[in-house]
Formats: structure tokens, C-alpha cells, sequence
């Protein structure tokens, strides 16, 4: 704390600090700290030492994936062999096929209505064919035609047909074209049925007519490709696995998979993405968590030394993981932190803290999804077990629940990824070791933290219980009246904060400190006055006024002296409030009637409850020493007198600035009179014993 104080005030003196205000700055540098621990860190595990190495070279060491890496000179070749083994691929375009049908069919059409028309000449006839000879046939061909039979001409065209058909259906490549027409002239010069003239005219049309109608499909054969290269997976080399061994010649490749891995030196080549990236995710992770913070923990940000404490055990078990995880992943003590912080400030938080950073330790080591779960669990696991603990055994148990759960995920993820049995006994080992030192790390370092920050936790307020505390043990020998009522009140004060989900410990151990301040003057109050004589009977009621709300002042004066925690200091100065001293004030308006009293003059100048278990010690306090001095002690009475108290308390406005309800109210009104009731029950009123009787019947 001293370190803190000192770093505090070092920046209330800097110009820049003194103009964007001193808190926004200390959180500002809080920011920076984790930011560079942390990006560092991270860096530091992905750019490992590098070695200048050459292609030919022998390698010097065995050098392994510090992550893993994909062998991107693999994966190419991989790519363009899946991209070579796929087959062109082509289309047939219908419209060629249909445009040479058209055109025969138009050339037929055309001459059979030539040979058909009468009043037409043999010469005209021959005239008008060539007129429309869109076909290009000789003088010889078109004479055949208007000569051939009808029957012959059918014949043909429809042979015509079938073998464009056939031809063009199957398509024709451009290169291919040439053969298709020798095949289709020998297979014409095979029907017998035709002329030999008659033949050629066949040949002459069809290998006139077709053309190629089959092309390269560029569109779906690079589709095809892509789709070919898209489905080759990388070639991944695994963190942890050999890359080249030492004395084995560095080739490209590897050099290339040395050089991605950032173990080889390149001058002037800074990898400025790594950084980017890395500053981005860290940057991502801390304003999470500041932003919970803000929202859910909003007074932790008045708190500059909860905050610090936060950054010290995040980065502390930080570091301390990233150098156990180079041993075991599943050693790395990420629930420490969790457990730390459950106990020290606040489960969820805890959790919270734990999520964040499981995730970067994760990023940080190669993106280990089985240690991100196991971290994940086990950190929530103890948040949840050492919420509360009121022993340090309790610690050690929360820390069995974290090998227990660490045990339980790693068996889980064991068997569904098909593990050897003996690795996953080997790794549940470890995960039940990563519990022991979870709690090891957590008791061995709690003192250290409470001490430091002057955190009020449940261990810590058992040790201030202990009625050998010097205060406690001064307060027993000196003023032993006030000590039986603190203790009751003590009773009082935590059976009504459980009722309402307070803090019970808390209210109880402040209950025993409340009233230590009568350590000063013991016997100017009642409950250690063991004579009949009161010396405020010589007292003006001023004085005495004076000197009864004095204990207040002086009881803060005995805590910080005592280096009691501030929260206990704060309830020693809210348990009295603004409450009027009634009967001294009755006193002065009966002795000095004449004169005006203010009512001010007579009232506890402190500051009313600000919290539930403030209230309660006030109520509970003003409860007991109201019963004590009660002649009967039946139940009804006491049950009416406590009700008139919190009435009382309740209009003189001393429970406005804390955030009791009324239901809270009722509920502490029933545990105090259930406390009262075992306290002053009706007993046995047992009968004389006659001693001779009682010796003669022996």
C-alpha cells in the first residue's frame, strides 16, 4: 500500500494529471499496466528466439511449432495437384444443331416445290435451285436433285436427318470436325440403296452443314477447380511438433515453415500484424472487463487499491500460468485468482476475471480448446465453493472441488477425442495437482492481499473475534459490563443480518468494537458502574451529554490506533447516528427550566447508518440495553419494546441513508425477539433444600 500511496502521489503532482483529473488518471494507468504485462506476455510466447538460418544449411537445433502452424508450400502443392485432377469441362451449344436442321429442311422444302410447279421449264427450274442454293452444290448435284425420285430424295434427306442428328447430338468439338466428316463419308459410301452420285450429294451436305457445337465450359470448369482447391485441408503442423531436427539440411520448405513460425532472423521485417492483432484482442478483453466492472461493480472504480489489487492477481497468476503451462497445460492455476478474488471482493467478478483470463491464456498457448474448458470450469468451481469461507480449511476443500471438476472435464474430453487411457489418467493426475495448488497459491498468499489492501474478509474478521485481541482483552479486564453487551449485541446484530441476507460475521464483529471508545471513561456508564454511585449525578447534563457521546469520537480514535479495518471504523462512527441522549436531555429541561434547551446540543454529532449492518448495530444496540433494564422480562413486553424502538429509530430518521425496508425491519424485530427469548427465558424457581434431611437420607 505504501508503494501505491507513493505511485498516487507522484501523479497528483504531474501538471497533466492535475488537468484530466487524478482518479481518471490512476485507472488510466491501471489501464496501461495490464495492457503491456499482458500484450507482452502474449508476444513474447508467439515470437520465440530466432536463428539466422540460409536454405542448405544444417540446422543447429531440433526446432518445434511454438503454435500451430500451416505449411503453406504443402498446402499449394496439395491445391494444384486437386486442381490439375479436374477434367475440363465442356458445353453443347443446341441453337448449331437446330440452325443446320432449319437450313436442310429450307433447301428440301424449297426443292420440292420447285420440282412440283409445273409451269416452270427444266432450265428454269435449274435457274431458281441455284438462285437459292444456300447449300453450295454444283451444277452436277442440283441437276441429280430435280432428276432423282421422289422416293430416293426421301430416302436420302431422311438419312440426312439421322446423321446430323447423331453427329450434333454427341457434339463436335473444333479439332474433332475433320474426323467426324471422313467417318461420315465412309459411312454414307456404305448405303448400297443410293447411287454413288446420290452418295456424294449426301456427304457434300451433311459435312457441309455441321460445324463444331461443343466448347471449353470456362465458367463451370473454374468453379469445378475452386470447388477442388477449396476442399484440400491445410497441412497444419501442431504446437509442440518437430520441424526439423538438428544436422538435417534446412530445405525451402522448411525454411519457409521456420520463417512463418518467426524463428528465423529477417532483417528490416517487423511482423506488424501479429502486433496488431494481438494489441486488438487484448484491448477487446480488458475494456470487457472494465465495462462488467462499470456496470455490476461500479463502486470498485472509487476504490483505486480494489482495483490495483484486481490487476495484481490477474497478472500475478498470469505469469505464473504462462510459465507452468510450458509443463502441463492442465497445471496452470487459473482458479487461483478465481478463489482469490471470490473471497477478497466478489464471486462474480471472480468469474468474470476467470473467463477473461482463460481466453488469453488460451490465445497465448496455441489456442487450446481442452485447457479453455477445464480452465473455464474449474475457475467457476471455485469462485462458487470459496464464496464466503469463514475457515482456511474451507479453501483447501474449494481447491479438492477444483480437482474434482478438472478431473471430471478432462475425463469427459479424454474419451470423446478416442485418448489413450494412460494419457488421460496421466492428464486427470495433473488436473487434481492443478486443485491442490490452486488452494496452496490461495491460502499461502491471502494474508499478503488482506494485509496489503487492507481487504476485510471472513478470515479476517474471525481474527478481530478472538477474544484475545488486545482491544477485546482490554475491554473484558476494564469495562466488563461493556464487553457482555457488546457480545450480546454481537449475537443480536448477526442473527438479524442473516435474516435479511446481510452479512452476519460482519455485523457481528463490528457489534463487538462498536462501543470500545468507553474504554476512555469505563465507569461514566452504566453497565460498568459495579457500585450504586454515578458520577453524573455530580455532572451537569451538558457535560454529561457530553462526556456519553464522546465514546464515539473515541472509540475511532482506539481502532485506527489498533489498525482495525476502516469498515469496522466506519460502523463505530454510524452506530449512535444523530440519535438524542433522551435522558440527559430530560435532565437539562427538568433542571433548567428557565432557560431555552436546544435539542441539537444533546444529540450524537455522527453519521447516520449508510449500510443495512450499521443499522442493525444501532437497532440491536439500543434493543439490549433497553431489555436489560427492563424489570420483567416476559415475552410480550419484550416483543412491544423492540417494535417501539425501531418505531422510534425509524421517525427520528436515523435509518434513511441506508436500504433496509420495512420487510426488513419485520424480519429483524422477529430475530431479535427470538435471540431475547433465549436469552431471558422463565426458569425453574427451585424449592429450599433441607441440608439435615438431605444428610439423613444419605
Amino acid at each position: 500500500m505504501a508503494f501505491l500511496t507513493h505511485v498516487q502521489e507522484r501523479l497528483g503532482k504531474n501538471r497533466l494529471v492535475r488537468l484530466i483529473g487524478k482518479s481518471l488518471a490512476s485507472k488510466l494507468v491501471l489501464f496501461s499496466i495490464f495492457f503491456c504485462v499482458v500484450f507482452f506476455g502474449t508476444i513474447t510466447a508467439f515470437s520465440p528466439e530466432k536463428y539466422e538460418l540460409e536454405v542448405g544449411q544444417k540446422s543447429p537445433i531440433d526446432f518445434k511449432a511454438p503454435r500451430d502452424l500451416e505449411d503453406r508450400i504443402a498446402t499449394e502443392r496439395l491445391i494444384k495437384k486437386a486442381i490439375e485432377s479436374v477434367e475440363p469441362r465442356e458445353k453443347i451449344d443446341p441453337t448449331i444443331q437446330i440452325d443446320i436442321k432449319k437450313k436442310i429442311e429450307k433447301f428440301f422444302s424449297n426443292l420440292y416445290e420447285i420440282r412440283e410447279n409445273q409451269d416452270l421449264s427444266h432450265v428454269e427450274k435449274e435457274k431458281q435451285l441455284v438462285e437459292n442454293n444456300d447449300l453450295n452444290l454444283s451444277d452436277k448435284e442440283i441437276a441429280l436433285v430435280l432428276n432423282a425420285s421422289n422416293k430416293e430424295l426421301k430416302n436420302m434427306e431422311s438419312y440426312i436427318y439421322e446423321i446430323v442428328l447423331q453427329v450434333m447430338s454427341t457434339g463436335i468439338k473444333a479439332e474433332e470436325l475433320e474426323k467426324e466428316r471422313v467417318n461420315i463419308t465412309n459411312y454414307f459410301m456404305g448405303l448400297k440403296e443410293f447411287s454413288e452420285d446420290m452418295r456424294l450429294f449426301g456427304i457434300h451436305i451433311v459435312n457441309s452443314s455441321i460445324r463444331p457445337n461443343r466448347f471449353l465450359d470456362v465458367e463451370t470448369t473454374q468453379q469445378k477447380r475452386e470447388e477442388a482447391a477449396k476442399s484440400v485441408e491445410k497441412v497444419i503442423v501442431r504446437r509442440g511438433n518437430l520441424i526439423i531436427s538438428a544436422g538435417e539440411t534446412v530445405t525451402e520448405d522448411k525454411l519457409q515453415l521456420l520463417k512463418d513460425a518467426g524463428l528465423v532472423k529477417e532483417n528490416g521485417k517487423k511482423d506488424f500484424s501479429l502486433y496488431f492483432g494481438v494489441g486488438l484482442f487484448v484491448i477487446v478483453v480488458e475494456t470487457l472487463l472494465a465495462a462488467y466492472i462499470y456496470v455490476f461493480n461500479r463502486e470498485l472504480l472509487q476504490s483505486i487499491s480494489k482495483m490495483y489489487l484486481i490487476l495484481l492477481i490477474f497478472l500475478s497468476v498470469y505469469l505464473i500460468s504462462k510459465t507452468l503451462y510450458g509443463i502441463s497445460s492442465y497445471l496452470v492455476p487459473v482458479a487461483a485468482a478465481a478463489m482469490l478474488l471470490s473471497i477478497l471482493i466478489d464471486a462474480r467478478l471472480a468469474i468474470v476475471v476467470n473467463v477473461a483470463m482463460a481466453i488469453l491464456i488460451t490465445v497465448m498457448t496455441g489456442n487450446n480448446i481442452d485447457f479453455m474448458i477445464s480452465s473455464l470450469v474449474g475457475g467457476t468451481v471455485g469462485a462458487f465453493c470459496a464464496t464466503r469461507s469463514h475457515q482456511r480449511a474451507n479453501i483447501f476443500f474449494s481447491g479438492l472441488a477444483v480437482s474434482l471438476s478438472n478431473s471430471i472435464i478432462i475425463l469427459g474430453m479424454g474419451f470423446i477425442d478416442n485418448v489413450e487411457l494412460s494419457k488421460i489418467a496421466m492428464e486427470s493426475f495433473t488436473g487434481i495437482l492443478n486443485g491442490v495448488l490452486c488452494a496452496i497459491l490461495t491460502i499461502g498468499s491471502l494474508p499478503l492481499w488482506e494485509t496489503t489492501f487492507s481487504i476485510l474478509t471472513p478470515f479476517k474478521l474471525l481474527e478481530l473475534s478472538n477474544p484475545n485481541h488486545p482491544i477485546l482483552k482490554k475491554l473484558l479486564l476494564e469495562a466488563p459490563g461493556t464487553y457482555h453487551h457488546s457480545v450480546i449485541v454481537g449475537n443480536l446484530s448477526e442473527a438479524a443480518a442473516d435474516a435479511i441476507g446481510a452479512n452476519g460475521l460482519f455485523a457481528r464483529v463490528s457489534a463487538y468494537y462498536h462501543d470500545i471508545g468507553k474504554l476512555k471513561r469505563p465507569y461514566f456508564f452504566k453497565e460498568n458502574q459495579l457500585t450504586h454511585e454515578n458520577p453524573h449525578e455530580k455532572l451537569t447534563a451538558s457535560l454529561s451529554t457530553l462526556i456519553i457521546t464522546s465514546h464515539v469520537k473515541d472509540g475511532i480514535e482506539i481502532a485506527r490506533a489498533h489498525k482495525i479495518p476502516k469498515e469496522i471504523v466506519d460502523i463505530i462512527e454510524q452506530h449512535h447516528g444523530t440519535t438524542l441522549v433522551k435522558y440527559f436531555y430530560h435532565k437539562a429541561l427538568n433542571n433548567d427550566e428557565n432557560n431555552p434547551i436546544e435539542e441539537a446540543n444533546y444529540r450524537y454529532d455522527g453519521i447516520k447508518p449508510q449500510s443495512k449492518e450499521a443499522a442493525i448495530v444501532m437497532l440491536a444496540d439500543s434493543v439490549e440495553a433497553a431489555v436489560r433494564s427492563m424489570p420483567e422480562h416476559s415475552s410480550d413486553k419484550i416483543s412491544k419494546l423492540i417494535d417501539k424502538i425501531i418505531e422510534d429509530k425509524l421517525k427520528d430518521g436515523q435509518l434513511d441513508e441506508c436500504d433496509l425496508t420495512l420487510k426488513d425491519l419485520e424480519k429483524i424485530s422477529h430475530a431479535f425477539r427470538r435471540v431475547l427469548a433465549g436469552i431471558f427465558h422463565e426458569r425453574i424457581e427451585y424449592p429450599d433444600l433441607n441440608t439435615k434431611t438431605a444428610e439423613a437420607t444419605r
